[in-house]
């Protein structure tokens, strides 16, 4: 009876289901052999040889198939249908023949399959073949490229940066990319600029709006309205002229459904829609395939198999009608770069089947499986087809003009199953317009825009705004934007159109690079830590070719090269070893103070932008003598000044000090080093970092009143060595003082008390000061009136409002301090937000989060990229409530 080896016990569960009683299968629980974690695992004096171990998790399942083979005359490797599924057969044919597990007469053969549904596989089991040498090979040259990466320039920045993690081939061309769009955002200057537009009306009545699009009888651009003067002159312009209807032109036009998915595009547009990650859609896609729902899921491949399209087609009809079928099947060409072709996209393998009937329970699995449905469907539907409307509007004297457009569908196609997301929605709509005719007059409404007008200025950062006399024409203020930050949907994008990575790759490699505490996701959006910078910029200036995406790509290519079988694995892996040896060795000795120097020259605009008073960007601005540097810890960069010790000023790269809240105090007598960081509720002191050890280290909040600038490291040593031992009280027991939730108190359980007694302290001062006569008084005085002032009733100071739900919401002077009440949530103030600047939104913010109770914790908001400068201010100003001819 034929043993039979698949990766997963879900998969072995399936296909044992399928094959019957006539086979056993198994499962290899992934990869059972690695390279071990340690110098020498590939050795490039000798041949580029690879010291291969049995992971300990992997031994007992190895043990199994070995057993199972003594009893059955056969093995047939069905591991996935990619380069990783055939290392892992080539793994597995390794490590049983050296246990003498496979006899020289024991018949071994590969089989594989993009599917998990019974025809798939008993057709696989039709036609065996042995496993792919050059596959294999490719997979051994990647692996070993990771390896010599890794172990050989890893060492390099443990030693040239503390608190770097590592590097990696692949991840540190990925960091590169996040890292330099931060920079990019950081130099971006906003640029203001003005749009107009009009409210008019047809001579039936039927309004609609129309933007300026000429203004003294020149076309205007974009850009031409530079300030608010300009923009004023432009509203009065329009607002003063009789406008006519000068042409309108109808125009049919369609959309072509996008091709069916492959690995990249379904993470791309599962962060789209669902907002997941590339780990998380993975993991679900994986479970969809394994229960035989979906074909394999990591494809670089937007074919499909001709069964499949005639499904799909079939589909159509049966559900949508003839209308909606072309009359004959889509094909898709894969445009993307160094695409394997290896095996067909991601499709259902049942079209009949939509999410509804199958009957999900998986949240994850129901989205993916809907939206992996729909678009494939989509690809083989009819276009849609659609009459695209632009309406030109001018002056009798030629010196404005104005265009409205629209769009109206005809029939919608393939839309009436499945649209596209976007990353970056675009301010423009397409609107329905009313009928209009050339030659009608175009009278400004009746109606008003002032609502527009004032949602426009809904906001302390909102843009001014401008509205005519007549409120028909409006003047709204832009600022240009920077490029947006990656999402993981574009950045896996990107590294697409680039060449880098493989759809195997990009889950793991995003997951790095975020685990490694380069990079963090906030609001879905990849912001590079301080500590990637200084790795990204350390690789950019000395390791430079193996960052560069170009060589990244080449690589890739000759990989693929590999595969294919054109190629000798070990002669690129030679090439590759030669020179970036020589760069390990230069650069390993370079002294560290060599290497800060040239990455602070490298940072130095982003370290030390230009001041408005011409003064030295480099200044100490606490000392005024000492100069700025680059300096390295183990939690990554910061600036600090160069007069340290006799000067302690510092501050983080992102910024300044004062505004991030995070800078480095110092150490301890330990070594242990001291921060001030920013958290959720306020800034605090911190010992020492979060590693595996030490998953909580010691922390304080700062009291009512210390301030965050002023924080230094002698106070930060006194905050975490609390509580503070007052004394013994005369009955036993220590006494403690320290700060709590809700203020600074005493602490103290008699030998007979079953819990501790807390008694107030009036001022943060105390904690540090009182002394026992004191202690041991207010003490008494609590325990002979236990209930204290906090039995009388709460005091109401504001009502803020209604909540959406009902009720209202109100701030309340308590026992603790203030808190905002909705019936019976209570949310306690934080300590930097006094009650009478309390606001409904803010409190609707905290009122939430305490009935969320327990939930994940958000991070702390980073400096974003630069806002519009003052000079928006200046200019918003005056035009905010301008009223124009």
């Amino acid at each position: 009876m034929p043993v039979v080896v698949v990766e997963s016990p879900a998969k072995a569960k399936t296909i044992n289901k399928y094959l019957g009683d006539g086979y056993t299968v198994l499962a290899s629980y992934g990869h059972v052999r690695d390279l071990p974690a340690k110098d020498g695992s590939v050795d490039p004096e000798n041949g580029f040889d690879m010291t291969w171990e049995v992971g300990a998790d992997s031994r007992k399942h190895v043990k199994a198939i070995a057993d199972a083979l003594k009893d059955d005359n056969a093995l047939i490797l069905a591991t996935d249908p990619d380069r990783e599924g055939e290392a892992i057969s080539w793994h597995l044919e390794e490590t049983l023949r050296k246990r003498k597990a496979i006899n020289k007469d024991t018949p071994v053969s590969r089989v594989v399959f993009n599917a998990i549904t019974k025809s798939a596989v008993t057709e696989a089991m039709k036609n065996p073949r042995q496993v792919d040498a050059p596959l294999v090979e490719a997979y051994l040259a990647r692996r070993a490229l990771d390896y010599l990466v890794g172990f050989n320039l890893s060492p390099v920045l443990w030693r040239k940066l503390p608190g770097a993690r590592s590097a990696g081939r692949v991840q540190s061309v990925c960091l590169r990319l996040i890292v330099e769009r931060e920079m990019e955002i950081e130099a971006f200057a906003a640029r203001e600029y003005w749009s107009v537009k009009a409210l008019l009306t047809t001579p039936r009545g039927q309004e609609f709006e129309a933007r300026l699009v000429m203004l003294a009888g020149k076309k205007l651009d974009k850009y031409d309205l530079e300030n608010a003067t300009q923009a004023e002159l432009a509203v009065q312009a329009v607002a003063s002229r009789a406008l006519r209807v000068t042409g309108v032109e109808a125009k049919p036009a369609s959309r072509n459904p996008s091709a069916p998915f492959m690995t990249s595009t379904l993470q791309q547009e599962a962060s789209r829609k669902f907002g997941m990650g590339a780990k998380q859609c993975m993991s679900a896609a994986q479970r969809l395939y394994e229960a035989g729902h979906i074909t394999y899921m990591r494809t670089d491949g937007i074919d499909m198999a001709p069964e499949a399209v005639m499904a799909a087609r079939d589909a159509i009809r049966d559900r949508f009608g003839e209308a909606y079928l072309p009359k004959s099947p889509r094909m898709y060409k894969n445009k993307a770069k160094n695409a394997q072709e290896a095996h067909e996209c991601i499709r259902p393998t049942d079209m009949t089947r939509d999410a509804a009937k199958l009957r999900l329970t998986d949240t994850d699995q129901r989205r993916l499986y809907d939206l992996i449905w729909k678009r494939t469907l989509a690809c083989q539907m009819e276009a849609a087809r659609l009459e695209r409307t632009t309406v030109d509007i001018g002056s009798e004297d030629g010196q404005v003009g104005l265009r409205a457009t629209g769009q109206v569908m005809q029939f919608d196609g393939f839309l009436k199953v499945y649209e596209e997301g976007r990353d970056d929605v675009t301010d423009e709509e397409d609107r329905r317009l009313p009928q209009i005719v050339q030659g009608d007059k175009a009278a400004f409404a009746k109606s008003s825009l002032r609502a527009d007008f004032a949602k426009a200025q809904d906001g302390k950062d909102s843009p001014a705004a401008m509205l005519s006399q007549n409120e028909a024409v409006l003047g709204l203020q832009h600022f240009t934007q920077p490029p947006p930050r990656y999402t993981e949907a574009t950045l896996v994008k990107k590294m697409e159109e680039l060449g880098i990575g493989r759809p195997s790759t990009y889950a793991s490699v995003l997951g790095t690079i975020q685990d490694r505490e380069y990079v963090r996701k906030e609001q879905n959006r990849l912001y590079p830590e301080d500590k990637g910078r200084i790795v990204t910029v350390f690789l950019i200036n000395f390791f430079r070719k193996y960052v560069g995406y170009e060589f990244t790509a080449n690589l890739e290519e000759d990989l693929d090269r590999v595969s294919a079988g054109e190629a000798d694995y070990k002669d690129i892996l030679s090439r590759f070893w030669r020179d970036f040896s020589v760069a390990i060795a230069e650069t390993s000795e370079l002294r560290i103070t060599e290497v800060l120097d040239v990455l602070d020259d490298a940072l130095a605009p982003t370290l030390y932008p230009a001041r408005e008073d011409g003064g030295d960007p480099r200044q100490c601005p606490l000392c005024g003598t000492g100069q700025l540097h680059l300096k390295t810890s183990r939690s990554g960069g910061f600036v600090g000044c160069g007069n340290y010790p006799e000067c302690r000023y510092t501050r983080p790269i992102g910024g300044d000090a004062a505004e991030n809240g995070d800078r480095i105090l110092g150490e301890d007598e330990n070594g242990n080093e001291i921060s001030l960081r920013s958290g959720r509720f306020g800034p605090y002191v911190q010992r020492g970092e979060v590693t595996e050890e030490n998953k909580k280290p010691e922390r304080a909040s700062l009291p009512k009143g210390w301030k965050a600038e002023e924080m230094t490291l002698e106070k930060a040593l006194t905050l975490l060595s609390l509580p503070r031992e007052v004394g013994q009280h005369p009955d036993g027991g220590a006494i403690k003082a320290n700060f709590g939730r809700f203020g600074p108190y005493l602490m103290h359980q008699l030998p007979d008390e079953a819990k501790p007694v807390y008694a107030n302290l009036r001022d943060p001062a105390d904690v540090f000061e009182i002394g026992m006569n004191r202690a041991v008084e207010l003490l008494a005085e609590k325990r002979a009136n236990p209930g204290g002032r906090g039995r009388a009733a709460a005091k109401s100071l504001r009502d803020l409002g209604e909540h959406p739900d009902g009720g209202p919401v109100q701030v309340f002077e308590g026992r603790y301090g203030p808190y905002v009440k909705w019936g019976k949530v209570n949310a306690t103030l934080p300590k930097d937000s006094p009650p009478e600047a309390m606001t409904l939104e803010t409190a609707l913010e905290l009122i939430a989060a305490k009935a969320a109770k327990g939930g994940k914790k958000k991070a702390a908001p980073r400096k974003a990229a630069p806002k519009k400068t003052a000079a928006k201010k200046a200019t918003a100003k005056p035009a905010t409530r301008t009223k124009a001819g």
